[in-house]
């Protein structure tokens, strides 16, 4: 029988109570306990002589009980002491039982393992892990590295490793291997089930660096298994997609022409390409399904308004839905600025509209006469009927989970036909990346910025020049334009030193008395942000404090300056979309990088990166170059694409090779593919489909 089906009762010792606590670590069955890795390893396979010892070390020893007491100078605690003949080392339990006191007297033998340290009276082990030996029984060492499990409340490491241990003997020859082996041969990747029995119980002399970095040929085939599962189940999606109807929308449109017309600009050549390549998804048969990805400022808004133009022509709606109110805001003055003079009526659906309002808009959505409807997650609720949705456009679509996609998708299903849905995202993402994020999507990508963009001058500061940045920010705002003051946390924090956005506030607001300043953080409660966002975008105030709540926020052309607290300990990317918020207008603008020295390396070459170039895929690019493993990426970050064993930038190399095997089970295996998504995915087959 299939692990995945044997529910983790069926292991020796497991009774419902514990069942309960093993869910909270998402062991449900005997296939999860299988593939719950290792955190780190512990070497047992060597004994170490007492008289070897030094703090620092850990260690597994053995030797001969002198001296057991229970001593009561500040914490009562059970002291026990061992020797080898080598030297001798003091044990000290803090927690113990009356069984443990009993057990641990004078010339009995044990074996244990922990980490050394200096203690009143000399070396000591503080709560080791220990087995009592028999007389005739010789102090083996394990024969394997000892694996550390991520473990919960009531769920230690010996329950885990018993656990395992006994899936691993009777369950192990009973996981299925889906990969074909020529595919993995010539991958050089070992078998799941030796993969598995590695990961679990590495020999001694194993690349314990390898092991501890995710990097180990084993621990590779399972990464490579989980990217191809997730890989495969967007194919999958894409497939269906595919397959459904959708409402023909003509390639030629007078309103397109004529809203074209009447921009005070051009369209760039990337605008234009990728129009038509929307333009050409909306005439196909089957829904469209395309990602836009555009550097901040790079027009995506305009080429989505060009979108909803053609599909109110040929008679259908319009929703577009943005991640906070103030976004949908500003794009509701953007789109209405561009389709009203068309004769096309554009409404809003928030939050916070009052009901007679909001009654008004619902029977306008419903009636069709609402042809453009722009909002937030009030979009999907069930009141919400749209009387022939046709066009959804979803706007920093990472804010988002798939589930609030689907529901909006859904609402546009009419006689069989599915709407068409464009998504549009400000956060570039190297090709290779987006390729695998987003198999179930097309991608295009609006690759320059238009004309007449003042390029933004980036400086980096020592906070030991905070006077200068202050006098900086006193001159933006006297020449009549407006600053950004960003801090990244909002509370003291002693270890990272950071400032707080609101300690940062104050201080400013007496250096510069005669500025109106503003602060928002996470904290500050939303109606109440979005009152202070709107009243900066009014120009009512000049210096907005802030914590990085304004990394997707308003449009702020009059803003020139951009001050980032504390910048060595953000992120390349996250510095960048920060940056965009100035350098909208004709003004020249700056990014002063206000940082803590000494800088390390890294945070030096991330600010280095930020000064050499403005082209977000550029950055995207040196970004996934210096991030470590398990910093995802900014992107399907609601959970979606949280992977169990894989990490999309540590193992970025595995992708193409993801690709190409799954080219090859779909043409080849499509028995195959369907239980490796199963495998890995479970519940969650559907969640791509968007």
């Amino acid at each position: 029988m299939d692990p995945a089906s044997l529910p983790v009762t069926r292991l020796k010792g497991v009774g419902p109570r514990l069942a309960e606590k093993l869910a909270r670590l998402g062991l449900a069955t005997v296939q999860d306990v299988l593939f719950h890795l290792p955190l780190r390893y512990q070497d047992r396979t060597r004994l170490t002589p007492l008289g070897a010892l030094r703090p620092g070390m850990e260690t597994l020893v053995a030797g001969t009980i002198e001296l057991a007491d229970v001593a009561y100078r500040g914490r009562r605690s059970l002291v026990v002491r061992i020797a080898d003949g080598t030297g001798h080392l003091h044990l000290r339990f803090f927690h113990f039982t009356a069984a443990q006191r009993d057990g641990l007297v004078r010339g009995r033998r044990l074996r244990c393992y922990g980490e050394v340290r200096f203690g009143p009276a000399g070396l000591e082990m503080a709560h080791p892990e220990y087995s009592l030996l028999r007389e005739d029984e010789a102090p083996l060492p394990e024969q394997h590295l000892t694996p550390v499990y991520p473990a919960t409340a009531g769920v230690g490491q010996t329950l885990l490793r018993r656990m395992v241990n006994d899936a691993l003997e009777h369950y192990l020859r009973r996981v299925e291997e889906w990969l074909p082996e020529s595919l993995l041969a010539e991958l050089a990747l070992p078998a799941l089930q030796d993969a598995l029995a590695l990961v679990h119980r590495p020999p001694p002399g194993e690349d314990t660096d390898a092991l501890l970095t995710g990097r180990h040929p084993a621990q590779q085939r399972l990464a490579f298994e989980e990217l191809l599962a997730y890989y495969l189940s967007l194919k999958r999606v894409r497939e269906r997609v595919r397959a459904e109807r959708a409402p023909r929308i003509p390639a030629s449109t007078r309103l397109v022409t004529k809203l074209l017309a009447g921009l005070s600009f051009q369209l760039t050549k990337a605008q234009q390409r990728v129009l038509g390549e929307i333009v050409h998804d909306l005439h196909e048969p089957h829904p469209m399904q395309r990602l836009v990805q555009g550097d901040v400022g790079s027009g995506k808004t305009v080429v989505a308004a060009c979108a909803a133009a053609a599909a109110v022509e040929a008679g259908f709606q319009v929703a577009v839905m943005a991640p906070t109110e103030l976004l949908a805001e500003q794009h509701g003055r953007n789109f209405a600025g561009w389709l009203a003079p068309l004769g096309i009526d554009v409404a809003a659906l928030s939050g916070r509209i009052a009901n007679s309002a909001r009654a008004a808009a619902l029977d306008a959505i419903a009636s069709g006469r609402a042809a453009v409807v722009i909002g937030t997650h009030a979009l999907f609720q069930e009141e919400v009927r749209f009387g022939h949705l046709g066009l959804v456009v979803v706007d920093e679509q990472h804010r988002f989970g798939v589930g609030q996609r689907l529901a909006l998708r859904a609402k546009g299903e009419r006689d069989g036909e599915r709407p068409h849905q464009l998504i549009m995202s400000a956060t570039p993402i190297p090709r290779t990346l987006a390729q695998s994020l987003y198999a179930d999507l097309d991608v295009s990508v609006i690759d320059e910025l238009p004309p007449g963009r003042q390029p933004v001058d980036t400086v980096a500061v020592p906070a030991t020049r905070r006077a200068e940045v202050v006098a900086r920010v006193r001159a933006a705002c006297a020449a009549g334009r407006q600053a950004y003051w960003v801090c990244p946390l909002i509370e003291e924090s002693e270890a990272l030193d950071l400032e707080t956005a609101v300690r940062t506030a104050e201080t400013l607001k007496e250096a510069l008395s005669e500025i109106t300043i503003a602060l928002v953080h996470g904290r500050v409660k939303p109606r109440e942000k979005e009152r202070v966002m709107t009243a900066f975008a009014r120009g009512e105030i000049q210096l907005l404090v802030a914590t990085t709540v304004i990394e997707v926020g308003v449009d702020v052309p009059n803003a020139s300056l951009m001050i980032i607290e504390n910048a060595e300990r953000l992120g390349l990317s996250q510095l960048h979309q920060l940056r965009g918020r100035v350098g909208r207008g004709s003004a020249q603008s700056a990014c002063v990088l206000l940082y803590q020295p000494p800088l390390s390396e890294l945070a030096r070459a991330r600010l280095a990166a930020l000064r050499e170039t403005s082209d977000g895929f550029e950055i995207a690019r040196r970004d996934l170059e210096m991030r470590g493993p398990g910093e995802l990426l900014g992107t399907r970050q609601t959970g979606e694409a949280a992977f169990h064993i894989a990490d999309i930038v540590r193992d970025r190399a595995l992708l193409p090779r993801v690709q190409r095997a799954a080219e090859r089970l779909l043409a080849d295996h499509p028995d195959a593919v369907a239980a490796v998504i199963r495998r890995w995915m479970g519940g969650r087959e559907e969640y791509g489909a968007v």
